[in-house]
């Protein structure tokens, strides 16, 4: 498995729209509700989650909301 854990909306490049995309650990599936999540909380950071019977797909599951980040507004 991959060594990433966790996910932050700066990580997966501040995608806007739910679909599939490739990054270096292999698929993921952002769905609408997960952007939602990081629209009204930006530092929110998802768990990765292996897709059953697949080796390279990946979706988010349970997020925690993180106060400790540098995040800015501004960086939208």
């Amino acid at each position: 498995m991959t060594d990433i854990k966790k996910l932050t909306w700066a990580q997966v490049g501040r995608v806007t729209d739910p679909g599939r995309y490739m990054f270096k650990f292999g698929w993921l599936t952002i769905t609408a509700e997960d952007l939602w999540v990081w629209e009204n909380y930006p530092t929110a950071a998802f768990t990765l989650v292996r897709t059953p019977m697949e080796t390279d797909e990946f979706r988010l599951g349970t997020f925690e909301l993180r106060t400790d980040s540098n995040y800015s507004g501004s960086e939208k």
